[in-house]
């Protein structure tokens, strides 16, 4: 009998299994609060300590409706938000009243090619009760001086049709921080206006 199925095919006789090991743990570094705030820095805890970060964002809601929320991130500890990166972003939606969906793809809107301004990690976001956003961001390795930074993210939130009917929006967005110097200071903001409420908690990858 089989004790283990891989794609159908039976793992027979088996006696043991060796541990799982390297899967890496979190460890939590800190909480960023949002109130009424023009952006979130984080200018600490990001070092060689870690090869990989991730930013948990818990309820990201704008003042401003209809917004972008953007990333960004600094060599030089917080000073200057503008290093050169190419992204990506790819989005799927459906309609909350089951009438419509559709996989839009990949967004040349809001991607980049070598630009320096915030990499978005949404598309529209309302600023009523069902405008929220949550979801997470790895950053690879931003200590590393000999390689570029490679950051993905994924992200969910309430949009808002054109005909005024409401649906959960998913977004996939990839990129790189086209710099061998180390990623010290990362940033959050809105495309516009303040950040009303939200957390980003930051974690570190053993």
């Amino acid at each position: 009998m089989s004790i283990v199925k891989l794609n159908n095919r039976g793992v027979k006789n088996a006696t043991a299994f060796g541990s799982i090991t390297g899967l890496g743990n979190l460890v939590f570094i800190s909480r960023s609060t949002a109130s009424s705030s023009a952006s979130v820095s984080i200018t600490s805890g990001i070092s060689s300590t870690y090869k990989e970060y991730i930013f948990m964002f818990n309820n990201i809601h704008p003042a401003t409706n209809l917004q972008g929320f953007l990333f960004n991130g600094s060599i030089d500890s917080g000073s200057n938000y503008n290093v050169t990166k190419t992204t990506t972003l790819y989005r799927a939606r459906h309609k909350e009243d089951g009438s419509s969906g559709e996989l839009s793809g990949y967004d040349t809107s809001r991607d980049m090619a070598q630009g320096t301004g915030g990499t978005y990690l949404n598309a529209l976001l309302s600023n009523d009760a069902d405008g929220s956003l949550s979801g997470y961001l790895h950053l690879f390795d931003p200590s590393n001086t000999t390689f570029v930074k490679h950051f993905i993210a994924v992200t969910s939130e309430m949009s808002t049709y054109g005909d005024s009917t409401v649906g959960p929006h998913n977004i996939f967005t990839a990129g790189y921080f086209n710099t061998t110097s180390a990623i010290d200071a990362v940033n959050f903001a809105m495309e516009s206006g303040n950040i009303d409420s939200g957390t980003i908690d930051m974690y570190g990858v053993l």
